[in-house]
């Protein structure tokens, strides 16, 4: 079945919001919102799954970017809901909104959840754009996939990093600066970023290619003024102190590049 872009949005919506009211229910018993992470990153896929089997488009180009923003996608809420909920305590940002709205908790929560739903239909659109191009196979698509590839393959090589690095009971206090931590504060979310080009690559025979630049420039607006680096940094200067402070003079806050000396007191 063929839809209208503007039917498939609204379509997407309604999807995003009822799984986004489930895990809203679903934090009301476990009292972790974090579930929120977790099902943003899994309605972006489902989303692009949709779009790809109700556009007309490209058949091949379809099935291509909903296995690419699929397994990315699943990849990225796997990892939310092992990093963050499973067997976990509720994530320090969502505690501190709970504690702070008090008896309206449960309602703000709800708005937020709802908020999620909407930004996953925002991330979703570099995808609609790619499912509607006629044009046939290009460079482009080539471009696209290794860029998915080295995006989400680093991503993941970045995390599992930090977290081999955390499991060492003597670096407990100290700071990541193995392979990819050496060049960047944050090698995850840049790789995350850069995975995005992927899409608009993909979209670059579409007539409305442009959309798909909307992600990477709001995921760069949010990483740096909102949920990304600043809590964050906020954390790990409470945490790790001078050591961090350090980290942050020598090292590039995002985009990997060679560090800087170390200062050296006299």
């Amino acid at each position: 079945m063929t839809l209208a872009p503007g039917i498939q949005i609204l379509v997407g919506l309604l999807m995003a919001s009822v799984l986004m009211t489930g895990l809203w229910l679903l934090q009301r018993r476990t009292h972790n919102a974090g579930v929120a992470d977790a099902g943003w990153a899994a309605a972006i896929g489902l989303l692009g799954v949709i779009y790809a089997v109700t556009s007309a488009g490209f058949l091949p180009r379809r099935v291509l970017v909903a296995v690419l923003i699929g397994a990315g996608s699943l990849r990225l809420a796997a990892y939310l809901v092992t990093d963050r909920v499973a067997g976990r305590s509720e994530d320090g940002r969502y505690a501190s909104m709970r504690r702070g709205w008090g008896a309206t908790a449960e309602r703000r929560f709800f708005f937020f959840f709802e908020s999620q739903a909407v930004f996953a239909v925002v991330f979703s659109l570099p995808i609609l754009v790619v499912t509607h191009s006629l044009h046939g196979w290009s460079p482009w698509d080539l471009t696209g996939v290794l860029i998915w590839c080295v995006g989400v393959g680093n991503t993941i090589f970045a995390d599992r990093q930090l977290a081999r690095f955390r499991a060492r009971a003597e670096n407990r206090g100290k700071t990541c600066r193995d392979a990819w931590w050496r060049y960047s504060r944050h090698p995850n979310y840049f790789f995350e970023w850069f995975h995005w080009w992927a899409y608009v690559a993909l979209a670059a025979t579409a007539s409305c290619w442009w959309v798909s630049l909307l992600v990477p420039a709001v995921l760069l607006c949010l990483f740096f003024r909102v949920t990304g680096i600043p809590p964050t940094e906020a954390q790990a200067l409470a945490s790790r102190g001078d050591d961090y402070r350090e980290y942050q003079r020598t090292t590039s806050v995002f985009f990997p590049w060679f560090p800087r000396r170390e200062h050296v007191s006299k």
